[in-house]
């Protein structure tokens, strides 16, 4: 599959105007501060693009991040300017072709962002594999990818190596592709199914068991969307099956628990974080209002408290006295209609 996969990305597809689905393909409403980043973007490095989302985490100034299956370097590079030029971001990629679009660029993009020196490196290696290419444990604050960890054959593997080398703390944050169902093994072996990001999706709930047993122990869904199968050999062959284009983000902290817990505990958001003065979305049932309380699962308030975004909160509460389950735990599954940053009736969410 590993070279079936190469052979799609690095030969079959040329520019994303060769994909017959819109699976691999960014619909979501850029910021200005993201267009801004994007305008500085070398025009090929972005016509290779084949990612599903905007894989666009908060507060990412000085971190270093590790992007699996960068492809021609795009969000490595936007990336690249979020960081500054006191960050890191490394790109991790099997397909030659692809890195070598990624690679031809890093002057050209160190002297567009006016960096003294480059801040961006890419290497070539299986997302699988990361420690044959010395990725040390505890090495990054975030990882990312888009539209990538579908295509690997060995998921588990991903997320144990992904799990191994973020730091405490840290988070997995990606956009992928997931179904409503499993997908018959028939159908997994099409390379142009496979391709296409659909027929190696993952099942939605296997995923989650799937995540939790790698150690992220509560994957907490950002955004999704549905995909459109547009071509009608790819309808015909798998349209029984719905898919949607989703972002995760997994922490890593060791004292999650298996449900969202109510300690009695709130957070008030300081409104801090660059280009989130008035909310911050920490998932699709978390918009969090500055100077508001909010009400959160004690797994919540620890994804907050230790984690990056520690000082752009106040913490209100602990852990001593229990509660119960928190209110509306359990009661919704991923893929619905999402909590708007706009509702000023928000005031307290669980998953």
């Amino acid at each position: 599959m590993h070279d079936e996969v190469k052979e799609y990305y690095g030969k079959v597809l040329q520019s994303s105007e060769d994909l017959k689905t819109d699976a691999c393909c960014t619909t979501e409403e850029m910021p200005d501060h993201l267009k801004q980043a994007m305008s500085k973007i070398h025009t090929e490095v972005a016509s290779r693009y084949y990612g599903c989302g905007l894989v666009r985490p908060q507060q990412l100034q000085g971190m270093r991040i590790l992007d699996l299956g960068c492809g021609s370097g795009r969000d490595c590079y936007v990336l690249s300017q979020l960081v500054g030029e006191d960050g890191f971001v490394m790109g991790v990629d099997m397909t030659d072709e692809q890195l070598d679009i990624a690679n031809a660029y890093i002057d050209y993009h160190t002297e567009a962002f006016d960096y003294k020196k480059p801040n961006i490196a890419f290497k070539k290696g299986y997302i699988e594999r990361l420690d044959e290419l010395n990725l040390e444990d505890n090495s990054f604050d975030i990882i990312v990818s888009n539209c990538v960890i579908n295509l690997s054959p060995d998921k588990e593997s991903v997320l144990k190596e992904a799990y191994r080398v973020l730091k405490p703390g840290g988070e997995l944050y990606f956009s992928d592709v997931y179904s409503d169902r499993r997908v018959p093994a028939e159908l997994v072996k099409d390379p142009v199914l496979y391709g296409e990001c659909l027929s190696g999706a993952l099942y939605w709930n296997d995923f989650q068991n799937l995540a939790k047993k790698c150690g992220f122990l509560d994957p907490r869904l950002v955004e999704d969307r549905p995909l459109g199968i547009e071509n009608k050999q790819v309808e015909a062959l798998i349209g029984h099956i719905n898919f949607y284009s989703a972002t995760y983000r997994l922490f890593k902290l060791d004292d999650l628990e298996a449900a969202c817990e109510d300690y009695g505990q709130s957070v008030v958001y300081k409104g801090s974080i660059a280009h989130h003065p008035q909310f911050f979305n920490l998932d699709k049932h978390h918009a969090i209002e500055r100077g508001r309380h909010f009400s959160v699962c004690g797994n919540t308030w620890q994804m907050l408290k230790e984690s990056r975004f520690c000082e752009h909160f106040e913490f209100y509460g602990d852990m001593n006295k229990h509660f119960g389950i928190f209110p509306g735990c359990g009661s919704d599954i991923p893929f619905t209609k999402s909590i708007s940053s706009d509702d000023s009736s928000v005031g307290g969410g669980c998953c």
